[in-house]
């Protein structure tokens, strides 16, 4: 018995690991999925290092307390299976979608984004999170603006003027 009672407690702990680390969480209903389909999906969550797990509910339930995902507890029913993101926020709910369009009788119960249960049809939108380089690159795209513009502004005088004795010579030329 004492077995049984710490592998469960091991369970708990490492879900609460990587749930108190994690932005997002996105659950698949694991009805009518065969083997192989969740052998792929596995193999996947490895390249988009993407933590999956099949958790019983109760188990799950544990888990959460004092992360940011409590907020799932009152939704956990049936087999589920877990999908926390690592690194980039958007990464769990990507590989889900993906997963989806491959698989349509694949059905997501539930996605939450730091501590907000949000509904399913919203996998989309958590999916379109851009990645932590192109966030960086929007981030250095809108720094740059100012004084990209800022050297437009105080190059413009001496353009127009090399313009303007152009069609002065042009002018004198014709």
């Amino acid at each position: 018995m004492a077995t049984i009672l710490e592998t469960k407690q091991a369970v708990v702990a490492e879900v609460a690991a990587v749930a108190a680390h994690s932005p997002v969480m996105v659950g698949l209903d694991l009805s009518g999925l065969t083997v192989s389909e969740l052998t792929r999906l596995r193999r996947e969550a490895r390249r988009s290092d993407v933590y999956l797990k099949v958790v019983k509910n109760t188990l799950l339930r544990r888990a959460v307390i004092g992360t940011g995902f409590e907020c799932v507890r009152e939704t956990l029913k049936g087999p589920l299976l877990v999908a926390f993101s690592r690194d980039e926020p958007g990464a769990a709910a990507r590989m889900m979608r993906d997963f989806r369009k491959a698989n349509p009788k694949a059905d997501v119960r539930l996605v939450a984004v730091a501590g907000r249960l949000l509904d399913p049809q919203d996998l989309e939108a958590v999916a379109k999170l851009p990645t932590r380089d192109e966030a960086l690159a929007q981030l250095m795209g809108v720094m740059k603006a100012p004084i990209a513009k800022l050297v437009r502004v105080l190059a413009a005088p001496n353009s127009k003027l090399v313009r303007t004795l152009a069609a002065v010579r042009d002018q004198k030329q014709g």
